[in-house]
């Protein structure tokens, strides 16, 4: 049979009915002869209240110490769901970052998985025991603990499951799978059966919220199936898996959606080599991520304009360093917006179709959405509007690329 990881998020063991019902899956499947490595997130709301208690003993929590508090959480869960377990008449044993081995890098807050050393997890297999590891964090070389930021058990449960070259590893959440976009915004958004590794990284890195962006990277560079489900319902949920054949031939699989940008436009710049290095070098040294960026030269003034797009908590730091910078560039003029959206169409197929841009800026202005910047990759087209036409956008790419009729690979494989 198989050997599977399963990870449940915190709405999956928000309580302890909701931990006993995780607990009878388990054994379900260990009953039908799986090995099974469970992997656990904070009980819902859990993070967010530490980080409150943090908040008001200081301004700024010292970040190793707030890693020490935030590691609480998942120790609480995992401790719960295994003594549910053995009231059941089943072994479990529950497993710290230390006790299972989970070696990161020493970056408080984000911390990156470097090893797994994954003898403690065998032992317990072996055993017949089922092992119930602590998602999200980490023990750096100094024996600290560490966490792996937000969403970081999904990382955790994949990492495992590389490491132990799992069969599968199952993300169970609150959602059925991924789908064609936000149920919540439309009600014809349709879930897939299968997606590619590299479709996810793009929906994961654009907001959607189903799959912690690095537990993809992790999936697809050690060629980990993952199966994303939901643990209040017994269905299928989606397989993220290597692209083939079939995933090409669709022009657009998703349509993702983030609010979380805001834009930085600077004019008056001078129109000569180095300014717009100088600008981003400085910015990418304060740790500020930048992502789109568009640049208008004006030919008969001298002067260009650019404007790019920084995460919005990121905007007032990245406004302060621009000042910082006008006594170089006198003539510069800042000015910022946060009542912006990014919508974006991403499917492996745009690779080998051409028409995809034409007929997502066709749609929206059709259905007059003023299109504001736009950036490419091979496999995705992203677009800043204004905020208050989000969910309209949404609606109108789903139709224009007729994402709820079902996809040839889905089609296919019908019996």
């Amino acid at each position: 049979m198989a050997l599977i990881v399963q990870k449940y998020g915190g709405t999956s063991v928000g309580n302890i009915e909701r931990i006993k019902n995780v607990a009878n899956r388990v054994i379900r499947a260990k009953n039908e002869g799986h090995d099974v490595v469970v992997v656990l997130s904070a009980m819902a709301g859990e993070t967010d209240r530490l980080i409150r208690l943090a908040n008001e003993a200081a301004g700024e929590p010292d970040a190793r110490e707030l890693d020490v508090l935030l590691a609480t959480g998942e120790q609480v869960s995992i401790a719960l769901f295994c003594i549910a377990v053995k009231d059941m008449g089943y072994k479990a044993r529950s497993l710290l970052s230390h006790q299972a081995r989970i070696f990161t890098d020493q970056a408080y807050g984000r911390a990156r998985i470097s090893e797994i050393r994954t003898e403690p997890i065998w032992h317990s297999l072996y055993k017949g025991v089922v092992p119930v590891i602590a998602g999200f964090q980490g023990l750096d070389a100094r024996g600290n603990i560490t966490t792996l930021g937000r969403g970081g058990s999904d990382t955790t449960a994949v990492a495992v499951a590389a490491a132990l070259a799992a069969d599968v590893c199952e993300i169970y959440t609150d959602v059925a799978g991924v789908y064609t976009t936000d149920p919540n915004i439309y009600k014809k958004a349709r879930k897939l059966q299968r997606i590619s590794y590299d479709e996810m990284l793009e929906m994961a890195s654009l907001g959607a919220k189903v799959l912690h962006i690095r537990s993809v990277e992790f999936a697809k560079k050690y060629d980990v199936p993952v199966h994303v489900r939901s643990s209040f319902v017994d269905e299928p949920g989606t397989m993220v898996v290597k692209e083939d054949k079939a995933m090409e031939e669709v022009l657009v699989s998703g349509v993702a959606y983030s609010k979380s940008d805001a834009r930085i436009t600077l004019a008056g710049l001078p129109d000569v080599p180095g300014i717009a290095a100088r600008i981003f070098i400085t910015i990418a040294e304060a740790g500020i991520v930048v992502d789109m960026i568009i640049q208008g030269s004006g030919y008969t003034t001298g002067k260009a304009n650019l404007s790019f797009t920084v995460p919005r908590p990121d905007r007032q730091a990245a406004i302060r360093i621009l000042e910082g910078l006008k006594k170089e560039l006198p003539g510069m003029e800042i000015s910022s917006d946060e009542e912006i959206a990014k919508v974006s169409i991403i499917g492996v197929g745009m690779r080998h179709h051409a028409g995809v841009a034409a007929t997502m800026f066709q749609s929206l202005a059709k259905a007059g959405i003023n299109i504001q910047m736009i950036s490419t990759s091979e496999i995705k087209i992203s677009c800043v509007i204004e905020d208050r036409c989000t969910a309209k956008a949404v609606q109108v790419l789903h139709d224009a690329f007729k994402l709820e009729e079902p996809l040839v690979h889905e089609i296919a494989g019908r019996d």
